[in-house]
């Protein structure tokens, strides 16, 4: 209908309010929302969805958080790699909260932790931080030993490494004991063999191998303790028996009767390396066994220092172990090899272990050497290479 001017009237569609309007509907309640042609109002009901669309729901979202944290602990604890763990996390924006929670990260088992040299950067270090802020003993460990010989940061990886031998971590026991019998970070008047034999018995306690074997050779040696060649013996005897339980006991060792009853060192020409078929430490009993796999940490340190050359300073060397990782913190503070003077080690444990792995096959006598700075040594006629002649550099 048109005015005098000639202008429409209104519609009744034009004249709606943009109100919620509430209808009965035979006793039930429905809701429309007015709208002005054109435009497309939302309703303040919150919509529900169709039988169609309510089985496309993510049903993730409905699982309580206590239940993904259990399982986030069970992963963390089994995982293989840090791969394994660190994927899970990018997933999505939950799981990313709850897998840094401290209960999570405090259940990180050291496979967690083994990662490669290569792909160290901040984030890595931000995450181990994070790891031992929670109160994981292997990673207060594994970041004490990194920034003790890798990052140089004495101080910080030394309190690390006891706070996990506080705890009672074996390994960081052990390696608390090396860097007294050595004075690493200091000088060589900074040695403390009580100290160091104390760590390390506390650590053959607590059933370390390493541990067991190097207070056998300080007991026999009277190194650091009064001499005791019996009891020596008997810790050194008790080391390669754990040392068989534990490869009996893995399941993972692919160990097979006929493989480790006999050893024969002209059947296997890649016995010197330690991706050879097995550690002929055992040898002594009959038995070839497969190398033991070293902790996460010194594999850390080997590839680091490998990546750099094998120095890890001017005139500083390596320890020839191949499982060890283990760099000199100063000039001649590892024992070199009184034979040859080819080789030098951080303790007796890795000497004995080297020793049996390779080095035997290649020690070879020499009446003089020269170290780097030109000092001379002197070795007494009749040397016959035995696994205990260790010289003090």
């Amino acid at each position: 209908m048109r005015r005098k001017r000639g202008f429409c009237y209104p519609t009744a569609e034009d004249c709606v309010d943009k109100r919620l309007v509430k209808r009965r509907n035979g006793g039930n309640f429905t809701t429309a929302t007015a709208t002005v042609p054109g435009e497309q109002m939302l309703s303040r009901k919150k919509p529900r969805l169709s039988p169609e669309s309510a089985g496309e729901t993510d049903l993730f979202d409905f699982l309580p958080d206590d239940l993904v944290m259990s399982i986030l602990c069970k992963l963390s604890s089994s995982a293989s790699c840090p791969s394994d763990f660190i994927n899970v996390l990018l997933t999505c924006k939950r799981l990313n909260g709850l897998g840094l929670h401290s209960l999570v990260l405090s259940k990180a088992s050291q496979k967690t932790f083994a990662m490669k040299a290569k792909n160290w950067s901040d984030s890595a270090h931000r995450f181990l931080k994070h790891c031992a802020d929670a109160g994981n003993v292997e990673a207060w460990y594994t970041l004490g030993m990194i920034r003790f010989y890798c990052l140089q940061n004495r101080g910080s990886g030394a309190s690390l490494m006891a706070k996990a031998a506080i705890s009672s971590h074996a390994p960081s026991l052990y390696s608390l004991a090396v860097i007294q019998f050595n004075g690493s970070g200091g000088s060589k008047n900074d040695k403390d063999l009580r100290a160091g034999v104390a760590l390390c018995a506390r650590a053959a306690f607590l059933g370390h191998i390493d541990a067991l074997r190097e207070l056998g050779h300080c007991l026999q040696d009277g190194y650091g303790v009064r001499q005791n060649v019996a009891e020596g013996r008997r810790f050194l005897v008790q080391a390669n028996a754990r040392e068989l339980a534990a490869v009996l006991s893995n399941p993972n060792s692919g160990l097979n009767t006929r493989a480790w009853l006999p050893w024969n060192p002209h059947a296997h020409p890649n016995h010197r390396h330690a991706s050879g078929p097995g550690c002929p430490l055992l040898s002594d009993f009959g038995c070839n066994v497969p190398a033991p796999e070293a902790h996460p940490a010194s594999q850390f340190m080997a590839e680091w220092f490998a990546s750099r050359g094998g120095i890890p300073g001017p005139g500083l060397r390596l320890c020839s172990h191949v499982g060890c990782g283990r760099p000199e913190t100063r000039k001649h503070e590892f024992r070199r090899c009184s034979v040859c003077g080819a080789v030098n080690y951080c303790s007796r444990a890795c000497q004995a272990l080297d020793w049996k792995l390779r080095h035997k096959e290649e020690c070879t006598p020499v009446e003089r050497w020269v170290d780097e700075d030109g000092a001379v040594g002197v070795v007494e006629a009749g040397g016959d290479g035995n696994q205990n002649v260790v010289a003090d550099s």
